[in-house]
Parts: structure tokens; C-alpha cells; sequence
């Protein structure tokens, strides 16, 4: 795959992320968003502000840190079916991303320097549930479904994308597929149940290695979000060849499960400092660990102490 924009986390450089996006827009700034749509935020003055106070905080806190920072789109609920539900036309979903890429863009001009490298990542969720998907697709299905969007970050200017809350092998295995076509770097990040293992009940380890095979050669690289260390960490002793493949770490504040996180209406935002302290173990078993950030209910304390923790290696 010919990569068109360097990635720095693939030689060792930490790049932040952002948090929980829709929990903070959600719980912290009062902001409807409908289906868990961050996108829909761009909708209404107050929304826009929020959703830009946002990014700041979090691109000042990598430059000031020395840190690279991946620029997420919001766009984890922009493929066809969500988009549907709430609405929107290709046309106008297409502008959607569109629009996410070119603020992106102007952001990264206003913020990087040479020690912190911005990255623009698109960001691709799941087409059914996040949790427990009622349908699942084939690797063909979701790379029919799923090219729409690698298409348009490819030929808007995302340095690459990201699969986020992946439940299941086949349609991360779809999605990479996608992106080699489109000759866009692809990051998968699977999410875990409390057992380590993936909603559909397969072992991560045996997940990522399916979607190497599968996908001839893989994605870039794979991450773990929307999972309490705890419900992973121990499924990390031990490993191997597959271990090595896991860059990236988006974690939740919360050690509830997903189906308790689902049935709150309160935020649970835990324990940042020592969330930050559970990033520094991971790292232990994790020597690729380039890409840091957080999940639901984290927010930029969450990501400040994950990156202290870690300068202290």
C-alpha cells in the first residue's frame, strides 16, 4: 500500500487523540445528538462552539505536551443506514465529511509544529449496533457498505482512517479490504467485552489474526477502545506476533460493562489519575503503544494524565 502522508506513530512517535467526544458534547455541553451523531453537533451555533472548544483543548494539550495528535473526524455515525435514520441525503451526507475534513485541515495548519505532527483520520463506525449488532455482514457486504466513506476520506485528504468498535471480524475484514482498494492507511480498533473478548465471543488475539490473514496483510494497525483496561489487560500476558500489532489504546472512564453503560443516563467519568496509571501498565505489555486517548465519559484530564503517566517510562 503506498502510503500518502506519513504516519509517525508506526516510528515510534505518541500522537494523542481526543476523548469521548459524544459523552462530553453530550453530558458536559448540554448538546442533542441524535443516534449518537457527533456530526450533528455542526447543526446549531452552540454545537459548533462546543465541538471547537473541544478540538483546541485537546490539539493545544499534544503540542504543549511534544506529542503528535491524530484529528478525528466526527463522523463514527455517518455511514448510510445512520444517515438514514436522521435523514440525510448521500449528497448531504457526503458534504458531511466534506466539511469535517476541511476543519480538520484549517486546525492542523493553526496548530502543528515539527515535534507535534498532526495526522487527519477518518473515522468509520460500526453499521449496526457498537455493542451488540443485531445484523452482521460478510466481508463482501462490508466492503460494499463501507466503501462510500473510505472513498470519500481517500479522496478528500484524510491521511488515513480508522474502523472504531469493531464487534466482530468480518466486518473489520470487509472495511480493510476497502481501504486497500482506496490506498488509504486503515487503523481497525476492536472493542471488548468485560471477558477481553470480542461482543461476538471470539478472542481478540484471534480477531486480529483473522483480519490479517483475511485481508491480505492487514490493516496499519489495530487499536482497542470503548473498554475499561480491566476488561483487557489480561488477555494481553503472553502474547505475541499479534500483540505487536496493537498501537493504539482508547479506553473508557468507566469499568461498567457495555450493557450497563447503555442502560445509565448519568455520566461515569472514574478516576482519571488513575486511569492514567493503568495506560503505563498497558504499555508494559504493549511495546508499540504509539496512540493514547480515551473513550466514553473520558475527557481532556483523562488524556493529560495518560500521557504524564507515560513520560514517566
Amino acid at each position: 500500500m503506498k502510503y500518502r502522508h506519513h504516519l509517525p506513530q508506526l516510528n515510534g512517535q505518541m500522537m494523542l487523540t481526543d476523548g469521548g467526544l459524544e459523552t462530553t458534547l453530550i453530558f458536559h455541553d448540554g448538546i442533542d445528538l441524535p443516534l449518537f451523531a457527533a456530526f450533528k453537533a455542526f447543526d446549531t451555533d452552540a454545537g459548533s462552539a462546543a465541538m471547537d472548544r473541544y478540538m483546541r483543548l485537546y490539539a493545544e494539550l499534544a503540542v504543549a505536551q511534544g506529542c503528535g495528535f491524530v484529528l478525528d473526524t466526527p463522523t463514527w455515525r455517518a455511514s448510510a443506514k445512520w444517515a438514514a435514520e436522521l435523514g440525510l441525503s448521500a449528497d448531504e451526507l457526503k458534504e458531511v465529511h466534506r466539511e469535517a475534513i476541511a476543519y480538520l485541515q484549517a486546525l492542523r495548519a493553526e496548530y502543528e509544529t515539527p515535534s507535534s505532527p498532526f495526522v487527519i483520520n477518518g473515522v468509520i463506525g460500526p453499521q449496526d449496533d457498537g455493542y451488540q449488532p443485531a445484523q452482521t455482514l460478510t466481508p463482501a457486504e462490508a466492503l460494499e457498505y463501507h466503501a462510500q466513506q473510505v472513498t470519500w476520506f481517500a479522496d478528500m485528504g484524510a491521511d488515513m482512517a480508522s474502523a472504531m468498535t469493531m464487534t466482530y471480524a468480518e466486518e473489520a475484514i470487509g472495511i480493510t479490504r476497502a481501504a486497500q482498494s482506496a490506498e488509504l492507511p486503515i487503523a481497525i480498533s476492536f472493542t471488548v467485552e468485560t471477558d477481553g473478548c470480542l461482543p461476538s465471543g471470539q478472542a481478540l488475539s484471534d480477531a486480529i489474526k483473522q483480519v490479517d490473514v483475511e485481508a491480505a496483510g492487514g490493516p496499519a494497525f489495530f487499536m482497542v477502545n470503548c473498554a475499561h483496561p480491566d476488561h483487557f489487560r489480561e488477555v494481553l500476558f503472553g502474547g505475541t506476533t499479534w500483540q505487536n500489532r496493537i498501537y493504539g489504546v482508547r479506553a473508557n472512564a468507566s469499568r461498567m460493562s457495555h450493557a450497563e453503560l447503555d442502560a445509565c443516563d448519568t455520566l461515569d467519568d472514574g478516576d482519571p489519575k488513575e486511569l492514567g496509571a493503568l495506560y503505563r501498565d498497558l504499555a508494559h505489555l504493549l511495546p508499540n503503544l504509539t496512540v493514547i486517548g480515551g473513550c466514553c465519559g473520558t475527557d481532556h484530564r483523562h488524556v493529560a494524565e495518560m500521557t504524564g503517566a507515560l513520560r514517566t517510562l
